[in-house]
């Protein structure tokens, strides 16, 4: 059985582009997103957040 490709949303690309940015990839890569540390993925969330804030402004 193969897995069906979800098309990334605005938030997911969002995301990937802050896990990147973080260093992250490659960790993503290895053992999912399931995989990050509350740490990490906190951190994600609270880029996002600010992002999403900052951009509603402009």
């Amino acid at each position: 059985m193969t897995k069906k490709k979800k098309k990334l949303t605005e938030s997911d690309l969002m995301k990937y582009e802050i896990a990147e940015e973080l260093g992250l990839v490659e960790k993503i890569k290895e053992v999912g997103w399931g995989g990050l540390s509350a740490k990490e993925t906190g951190r994600i969330g609270g880029i996002m957040t600010s992002r999403k804030v900052k951009n509603k402004k402009n």
